[in-house]
Parts: structure tokens; sequence; C-alpha cells
């Protein structure tokens, strides 16, 4: 059974950030909510946790897992060398519903799936997370359902699908919208759109004309 909490309260808030910081020390998987959907959320550099939330889902590791960072400034220490249209759409449309994928440091301890040694990180654009994440360092987070469900945009939702397979649950009240991130691939010549999401490709132009979908 998950530890619950419900952070609109000061005082659980700060028991549920301690409990999820500690069940994620512990390769322990945590559900929290995201500025998109509620997600679940393991080490990114224990790949036994990240196995775990691959299972929990029912996942394959053919759709590796994203990686959401506390900081914009962490992207700089996940990769050999930032990409110039990366750090542009990062400035400009971080935190939010932005997930860019760049070519990570060799030297990184960890398997979050088939990635061919690219990382999609996100600044996800919600308080109670990046708390947790400032703690925790990166974390592998995918979206609180199982493989083919409907996103959850509760923590309820989140514990109907998931529930069995978490330590902790952080409630951060209902998400306005399922929608998922939009993600670009900042690794090729020209930046790509892998999925149309949160970021509509009009507004992502107006930072890279150059972009391609």
């Amino acid at each position: 059974m998950s530890d619950f909490y419900d952070c609109s309260d000061p005082e659980a808030r700060a028991a549920g950030l301690d409990a999820a910081a500690a069940a994620i020390g512990r390769g322990e998987l945590v559900l929290l909510p995201t500025d998109t959907v509620y997600g679940v959320a393991a080490d990114a550099f224990s790949p036994a946790a990240v196995r775990r939330l691959l299972d929990a889902k029912n996942r394959g590791r053919a759709m590796p897992v994203p990686v959401l960072v506390g900081e914009a400034s962490t992207l700089a220490g996940l990769v050999l060398q930032t990409p110039a249209v990366a750090t542009r759409l990062a400035q400009e449309f971080w935190p939010g519903g932005l997930t860019l994928v760049v070519e990570h440091a060799p030297s990184l301890a960890w398997d979050l799936g088939d990635a061919q040694g690219t990382v999609a990180v996100r600044l996800p654009d919600d308080g109670l997370t990046r708390d947790l994440l400032r703690r925790t360092g990166p974390l592998a987070v995918s979206s609180a359902n199982r493989s083919g469900r409907p996103a959850a945009t509760t923590a309820e939702q989140a514990v109907q699908q998931l529930g069995l397979h978490a330590a902790v649950v952080l409630d951060g009240g209902p998400r306005t919208s399922s929608g998922a991130s939009t993600i670009v691939d900042c690794t090729g010549p020209a930046p790509r759109v892998l999925r149309v999401g949160a970021v509509p490709v009009e507004r992502l132009r107006e930072v890279v004309p150059e972009l391609s979908d």
C-alpha cells in the first residue's frame, strides 16, 4: 500500500517530500504531479529502479524513459556538449511542456531503455516535483498509467493504475490537461519534432525556424 500525502497541506507536503526522497533513494517508485499529467518516478541512475518502472507500466525497453530535472543548468551535466538549438529552446520554454532529446555523456551510469546514446530531458513547471528533484537529482519519469491506457490527471487515477507498484504518492491536485509534452530531437543537423504536445509547433518555429516535423 502506498503512503499518500495531500500536498495542499504544508505539513503533509513536507512529510511527503521527505518520504518520496527516501523512497527514491531506496530504489522505489513514486507517483507525483507534473505540469502535464501525473507521472511515475524512479532514480534515473538506478537501472533496477528504471526496470521496476517499466515493469509497472507493462512497457518494454523500446520506448526509453524520459528524465526530469529540477534546474535548467542540470542539462549541461548530462551531455558532453549542449546543442545550441537545445539551449535556445530551453531558455524559451523551460520550465514547461517541452522535452529535448540530446546525446548524453557516455560516462553516465544509467540505463533508461534502448535510447542509443540519447536522453529525453524536461524541466517541469510544477513546484512540488521540482522541490523533489532538487533533493534527488534527475529522475526517470513516465506518465502514471499502464501502457495503452489513458494518462492520469489526478493522484487517485494514478493510484488506480500504478498504486500497487509505488511506495509514495504525492497529491498535488488535478492536472488541467491530459496533454503530454512536445518532444524535439536536438541530436541531428536540424531539430526535429518527434511528438506534438503542450507546446505548439508554431511557437517552436518562432525560436528555431529551422525546425522540421
